[in-house]
């Protein structure tokens, strides 16, 4: 009895040792893979094209084919000009230079929202295209990544291009 007791009670403690060990080696795959944001860089784009906050994201190297998760909806206003909404998820193909079949981005113009569904860089600007029109920007005004609720102007830390000294200057 004192011996089954005993192999219990090893076997117990082996099991505990086990499963420490375990969780206390670290994930490599994870802590290797690059963030969402460098990701983008990779493809030739600023980081700036998406908001702060990404959790997450998927991308089969081979298509292009991405998502990309922030926890909850994203809005926020940039330079009181351009309101943008992000979709908890945000889908679509990269490619060098190039984001295609974009879902889950929105930009309101006049009174209407209207899905951004392609975005494209042309030498030192990017190309928006909601569809039936597109609107190009300065690829500085991308440099930093906008924020939730406030965009790039939130409290005292407003974010310029000090060579044009404005956000978003279309052209």
């Amino acid at each position: 009895m004192v011996n089954l007791q005993n192999r219990r009670l090893l076997l117990s403690s082996v099991t505990k040792c086990l499963l420490l060990l375990l969780l206390s080696i670290p994930n490599t795959a994870a802590a290797d893979k690059p963030s969402a944001y460098e990701v983008l860089q990779s493809y030739n784009f600023p980081v700036g094209l998406l908001p702060k906050g990404i959790t997450g994201y998927e991308l089969d190297e081979s298509t292009g084919k991405f998502s990309a998760y922030l926890g909850e909806n994203c809005r926020f206003s940039l330079e009181g000009s351009y309101q943008l909404d992000y979709k908890p998820t945000i889908k679509g193909y990269i490619s060098s230079g190039k984001l295609s079949s974009l879902e889950g981005v929105k930009v309101k113009i006049l009174f209407l929202w209207v899905n951004i569904i392609e975005v494209y860089r042309s030498g030192g600007s990017l190309e928006f295209s909601v569809g039936i029109t597109s609107a190009g920007f300065p690829i500085d005004n991308f440099f930093v990544s906008p924020q939730c609720g406030c965009g790039l102007d939130c409290g005292d830390q407003i974010v310029r291009d000090s060579s044009t000294n404005s956000l978003f200057q279309s052209y």
